[in-house]
C-alpha cells in the first residue's frame, strides 16, 4: 500500500510539472506572438502610406491633411530631442538620488525619501502635463527663459538653439518635464541595485582610504551596471513614449525650429492629437505608420543598449 502511494504520488507530480512547463512555454510564446501580432498590425495599417509616401516619409516635414501630405520628420526629430533632453538631465540627477539614499543619507530618511520617490513614479502623466501647463510653463517663460535669451541665445555656436520668443511651452519644456516623469523611475532601480553591492566590497575600498565617490564610481557602477543600463532603459522607454504630459507643454506645432524654446511635435502627441480626427485612409494609414516608426526607433535603441553591454561584458572577459 505505501509502495502505490508512493507511485501515485510520483506520477501526480509528474503531470504537475508537465502542465508547469507547458504553461511557462505557453506564456513565453504567447509574449512573442503578442509582439509579432503587433508588428504586424502596425504594418498592415502603414501599407497605404507606405505605398504612398515610401521613404520619402521619414524625410519629409510636410503635414497637410486637406492635401494629404504627410511626413513624419518633425515627430521624429520632436521625439529624439525631447527625449535626448530628458535623459541628459535624468541620469545624473537620478544617480545623485541613489547615492545619497545608499551611501549619505541618515538612515531614518532613508525609507520617507525611498517612498517618495516610488510616489512620484506613481503619478498619472497627464498630471505631470496639467502641472506643466498650468505651473511650471508660465513660471519658465517669465523667468527662465528670457535669462536663456539673454545669456546663451547671444553665444556663437549654441546660441541659435537657446533663442525664441518666452512662451513657456516648447522642446525644452517637454524635455525638462519628461526629466521629471522619468527621474523617480531610473533613481528607484539605480538605489535597488545599489543595494545589493556586498557590503565587503564598500568596506575594503573605504579602508584603502578611497573617497564615497571613488567607491561609487569605480566599485558600485562596475557591479551594478546591468542593473544601471536597465534603469536608464526604462527611463528611455517611458521617455520615448510619453504622450499626454507631452501633448501639453510641447505646443503640437508641425513646424520644424533650430531653436529649442520653439513649438514641435512628437511622435506620440501627433497620435493622441489627430487620431480621434483622421479623416480617410491615407490619413489614418500615417498616424499608424508614425506608430510602427516609434516602434522601430524603440527597438532600435533597446538592441543598440543590449549590445554595447555584451561588448562590455565580452571585454571585461578578456581582462581576466
Amino acid at each position: 500500500m505505501p509502495m502505490f502511494s508512493h507511485e501515485a504520488r510520483l506520477k501526480r507530480q509528474a503531470v504537475y510539472d508537465l502542465l508547469f512547463r507547458s504553461l511557462t512555454r505557453v506564456s513565453a510564446f504567447g509574449v512573442l506572438a503578442l509582439l509579432v501580432a503587433i508588428i504586424v498590425s502596425l504594418v498592415v495599417g502603414s501599407m497605404p502610406a507606405i505605398h504612398a509616401f515610401g521613404f520619402g516619409f521619414l524625410t519629409s516635414s510636410d503635414w497637410n491633411p486637406v492635401n494629404d501630405k504627410f511626413g513624419a520628420l518633425i515627430p521624429i526629430i520632436g521625439t529624439l530631442i525631447t527625449s535626448g533632453i530628458a535623459l541628459l538631465i535624468a541620469i545624473p540627477v537620478s544617480f545623485g538620488i541613489a547615492l545619497f539614499l545608499t551611501e549619505l543619507s541618515p538612515r531614518v530618511l532613508r525609507r520617507p525619501l525611498g517612498i517618495a520617490i516610488e510616489l512620484l513614479a506613481g503619478i498619472p502623466s497627464i498630471i505631470y502635463g496639467m502641472w506643466g501647463l498650468f505651473v511650471f510653463a508660465p513660471l519658465f517663460a517669465d523667468h527662465v527663459e528670457p535669462w536663456i535669451n539673454k545669456h546663451i541665445g547671444t553665444l556663437s555656436y549654441i546660441g541659435p538653439f537657446f533663442k525664441g520668443p518666452p512662451m513657456g511651452i516648447g522642446m525644452l519644456t517637454a524635455g525638462i518635464i519628461l526629466a521629471i516623469m522619468v527621474i523617480p523611475f531610473i533613481a528607484s532601480v539605480m538605489r535597488d541595485v545599489f543595494d545589493v553591492v556586498p557590503a565587503l566590497l564598500k568596506e575594503s575600498a573605504y579602508g584603502l582610504g578611497a573617497t564615497t565617490w571613488e567607491v561609487m564610481w569605480q566599485v558600485v557602477l562596475p557591479y551594478t551596471k546591468v542593473g544601471v543600463a536597465g534603469g536608464i532603459m526604462l527611463g528611455l522607454g517611458r521617455a520615448l513614449g510619453e504622450t499626454m504630459a507631452i501633448t501639453f507643454v510641447i505646443g503640437n506645432a508641425h513646424e520644424l525650429s533650430k531653436s529649442l524654446l520653439m513649438p514641435g511635435n512628437s511622435i506620440s502627441s501627433a497620435l493622441a492629437n489627430e487620431f480621434t480626427e483622421a479623416v480617410g485612409e491615407l490619413y489614418t494609414s500615417s498616424l499608424i505608420e508614425l506608430g510602427l516608426i516609434l516602434f522601430f526607433i524603440t527597438f532600435v535603441v533597446l538592441s543598440i543598449a543590449r549590445y554595447m553591454l555584451y561588448k562590455l561584458g565580452q571585454r571585461e572577459g578578456q581582462a581576466a
